[in-house]
C-alpha cells in the first residue's frame, strides 16, 4: 500500500478515535448530547420537561410533568398521561388510531374497523366490535343493552348512526327506527313507512304523499316542571313540489307553512313571516322576534336586512357586509378576502382569512382577564401560535396544520417530518429555543444559561453565570469564566 493511502487511513484513524473520545465525554456530560439531526437532548421550552431526539424527524422522546409521548414518525407514536387518565396510540395516522380515557377506549382502522368499550348509560361495561357499515356488535352484561347486526340481511342496533335503536330485516325491504319516543316502519325504504309515537301517526308513500299527525303533549323538564310539547299536522304530495303544513301547535308560536315549488312558500307565525317566490331565489322574512327585515333577490348573490337584530348587505361575490349584536361577517371579492367575529359573554373572537386557507389569523381574547391568543398561518409555509399565557411557537412548514389546527395526531405524527424551522418562547420563564433542520442547528436559553449547538454538534457554545465552554468535535477546547464571575 502506497504512503499517501497509509497517511489517509492513519489520519482517519487518529479523527475516530477523537470522536470517540469526544462522544464518550459529550454523553457524561451533565448538560446532554447534543450531535443534532442524528442525536440531540434539550430541555423543553414552553413546559416543564425534556425531550429527545434521533434520526432527524424520525425518532423522538417527550416527557413533562404529567405526559410522556414517544414517536417514530409517520409510522407510529404512543402518548400517556396518568394525571387525565389519557392513552394515544396511532399507526399511521389517521390510518389506525387507539384512545383510551379512564375505562373508556376506542380502537379504529380508517372508521371502517373499530373496537370500543367502557361504561354505559347503566354504568355497566360495554363492548362494542363494528365493520362498517356491514357488521355491528355490542356486549355487555345487561343483555337488554346487547345487539348484533348483519347489513343489509338482519339486525339490532343501539344508539348508533342518529337513532337510539334501529332493526332491520333484509334491507330495504323492512326497516325499523326510533328516536326519542317517534317509531318509524319503513318498508322498500324510503318509499313506503308508517310512523306512531306519543299522541304522533303518520304515513309517507315517497315521493307520491305523505300525512302526520302530532297531538299537543306535555313532558316534565329538569327542574320538575310540566313544558308543553308542540303538535303538528303534515301532508305532502309529489315531493318537493307540494307541502301544507302546521306546526308549534298549542304553543306561543304556530306556524302554518304552504308551499309549491319552485313558485312559492310561504310561512306564517306570531313571531316570524317568510314568502318565498320561484323558490330559492326571491324571498322576503320580517323577523319580529329577532327585530329584523330582509329581503333576497336573486338569492345567494344579493341579500339586504335591516333591523336591530342583523344588519347585512350583500352581493355576491363582490361583497358583503353583515352584522348582529354578537357576530360580524364581511368578505370582498370572495373568497378573496373574508373577516368574522364573535363576541359574546367574556369571549371575543376574530378571524380573517384570505382565499380560504391560504391565510388565516386568528384571535380570541377574554375581556373580563385582558388575556388573549392568537393563531397566524399561511400555508404551506408557517403557522404561529401565541397561548393565553403569552407563550409562542413558529413552525416553518406547515402544509396541514392551517386545515386540522390543533389536532394532536397531526402534531404527533406528520409535523415533525415537515418542521424545518422552530422557534419557541416562553415570556414568564425567559426561556426560548430555535431549532433549524431537526437542530442541525439549535439555540436554547434561560434567564441564567445559553446552549448553540451546530453541525451534528461538532460545535457547541455552552455558557452560565460562572463559565463559558466551547466544544470542537465533541471535546472541550476551551473554557474561560463568565464576565460578571471574573469580575468577583
Amino acid at each position: 500500500m502506497s504512503e499517501p493511502h497509509l497517511l489517509i487511513i492513519h489520519r482517519l484513524r487518529i479523527y475516530c478515535l477523537l470522536l470517540v473520545v469526544g462522544f464518550s465525554s459529550a454523553a457524561l456530560a451533565k448538560d446532554g448530547f447534543h450531535a443534532g439531526p442524528i442525536f440531540d437532548q434539550f430541555s423543553l421550552t414552553l413546559v416543564s420537561g425534556h425531550r429527545t431526539e434521533a434520526v432527524g424527524p424520525f425518532f423522538y422522546d417527550q416527557k413533562n410533568d404529567t405526559e410522556e409521548t414517544w414517536a417514530v414518525p409517520p409510522l407510529i407514536s404512543y402518548d400517556t398521561d396518568p394525571v387525565t387518565e389519557t392513552k394515544e396510540f396511532d399507526f399511521l395516522y389517521p390510518a389506525l388510531t387507539c384512545e383510551r380515557f379512564g375505562t373508556e377506549y376506542r380502537w379504529q382502522l380508517g372508521q371502517l374497523l373499530s373496537f370500543s368499550g367502557g361504561q354505559n348509560p347503566d354504568d355497566l361495561p360495554a363492548k362494542k366490535f363494528t365493520v362498517f357499515p356491514f357488521y355491528f356488535q355490542q356486549r355487555s352484561p345487561n343483555p337488554d343493552r346487547n345487539y348484533t347486526a348483519l347489513f343489509p340481511v338482519y339486525g339490532h342496533i343501539q344508539d348508533r348512526l342518529f337513532r337510539d335503536e334501529i332493526s332491520f330485516v333484509l334491507f330495504p325491504f323492512y326497516v325499523e327506527t326510533r328516536k326519542r319516543d317517534v317509531v318509524t316502519d319503513n318498508y322498500l325504504f324510503p318509499f313506503f313507512h308508517l310512523r306512531h309515537g306519543d299522541g304522533l301517526q303518520g304515513w309517507q308513500f315517497w315521493p307520491l304523499a305523505g300525512n302526520e299527525h302530532k297531538d299537543i303533549t306535555t313532558q316534565t323538564n329538569g327542574f320538575g316542571e310540566s313544558e308543553i310539547i308542540g303538535g303538528h299536522d303534515k301532508f305532502f304530495a309529489l315531493w318537493p313540489i307540494y307541502f301544507h303544513q302546521n306546526n308549534n301547535l298549542g304553543t306561543e308560536d304556530p306556524e302554518k307553512f304552504r308551499a309549491l315549488l319552485p313558485i312559492y312558500a310561504v310561512s306564517r307565525s306570531p313571531k316570524r313571516d317568510s314568502t318565498f317566490v320561484l323558490w330559492p331565489f326571491f324571498n322576503w322574512i320580517d323577523d319580529r322576534e329577532n327585530k329584523y327585515r330582509e329581503w333576497e333577490g336573486p338569492f345567494p348573490f344579493v341579500v339586504i336586512a335591516r333591523g336591530e337584530g342583523k344588519t347585512t348587505t350583500r352581493f355576491w361575490p363582490l361583497f358583503s357586509q353583515a352584522h348582529s349584536a354578537v357576530a360580524e361577517e364581511n368578505y370582498y371579492l370572495w373568497p378573496l378576502y373574508k373577516y368574522n367575529r364573535f363576541h359574546a359573554g367574556v369571549l371575543d373572537q376574530e378571524r380573517m382569512r384570505i382565499l380560504f386557507y391560504l391565510f388565516s389569523d386568528v384571535t380570541e381574547k377574554n375581556t373580563e382577564t385582558g388575556k388573549d391568543l392568537r393563531r397566524v398561518d399561511l400555508w404551506p409555509l408557517f403557522t404561529y401560535h401565541r397561548d393565553f399565557n403569552g407563550n409562542r411557537r413558529l413552525q416553518l412548514i406547515a402544509p396541514v396544520e392551517v386545515v386540522l389546527p390543533n389536532n394532536r395526531g397531526v402534531e404527533r405524527n406528520w409535523a415533525p417530518l415537515w418542521s424545518l424551522w422552530r422557534s419557541e418562547n416562553n415570556p414568564r420563564a425567559g426561556d426560548a429555543s430555535q431549532s433549524l433542520f431537526w437542530n442541525l442547528y439549535r439555540r436554547d436559553t434561560t434567564p441564567t444559561s445559553k446552549k448553540c449547538s451546530l453541525l451534528f454538534g461538532f460545535f457547541q457554545y455552552q455558557s452560565d453565570s460562572r463559565m463559558n465552554k466551547l466544544r470542537l468535535f465533541y471535546i472541550p477546547v476551551l473554557k474561560w469564566p463568565a464576565p460578571a464571575a471574573a469580575a468577583q
